[in-house]
């Protein structure tokens, strides 16, 4: 009986090493692929307007007041954020508070809230969120213009009118990357990270 207990003990014992070495290749494995990962940016959809491209010109009333135009040559120099959402779309009022502050910490930018539907409804969300002092504009076309099919969508226009990059948008990486895609003057940072790539193997290529 002694004996048993004995065995069965270290038997154990070796499952539970065994558990734990099988815990730590598992941990190991986790970080090599998290390094191997590339960041991933905005996920573009769109195929009216490409990067590169003139945006719509359009001159469209705010819900807050005023005019806002989107497109053309802007005499200030400021690029656009257009950032299109829904009073109904959670992800797109999580993201709001992001798309404010990135605006504010990015020199030359300007945030325009776009989107469409009843005038009412909108007015109410402006109120819950407190969105008087941002351009909100309703346009239909507006939208139509960037193929935008689902929501939250951004699309940085500069201040010669021309898009920058532009893309679904879940995350404040998301719409960083819109940022960081017309600094690297790439379409998105998937299309960096592919031009990274390339330089390398032709890089490794030549050695």
């Amino acid at each position: 009986m002694e004996q048993t207990l004995i065995v069965s003990n270290i038997l154990l014992w070796l499952v539970v090493i065994g558990l734990g070495c099988a815990v730590i290749l598992l941990a190991r494995q986790v970080g090599v692929l998290h390094e191997r990962i590339t960041p991933v940016g905005a996920l573009m959809m769109a195929k009216s307007v490409r990067v590169g491209e003139a945006a719509p010109l359009l001159r469209l009333a705010s819900l807050t007041g005023g005019e806002v135009t989107i497109g053309g040559k802007r005499a200030d120099g400021e690029s656009t954020l257009a950032f299109f959402l829904s009073p109904t779309c959670p992800v797109c009022a999580t993201l709001l508070p992001t798309a404010r502050a990135l605006a504010r910490q990015t020199p030359g930018l300007r945030l325009v809230l776009a989107s469409d539907g009843d005038a009412a409804e909108h007015q109410a969300f402006i109120a819950r969120k407190g969105l008087g002092d941002l351009p909100y504009v309703l346009s239909e076309q507006l939208g139509l213009g960037f193929g935008v099919s689902k929501l939250p969508y951004a699309v940085l226009i500069d201040g010669e009118g021309i898009v920058r990059a532009h893309g679904l948008v879940n995350t404040r990486e998301h719409l960083e990357s819109l940022i960081e895609a017309e600094r690297e003057g790439v379409a998105s940072i998937q299309d960096y990270m592919k031009r990274d790539r390339t330089a390398a193997e032709a890089a490794r290529g030549g050695e």
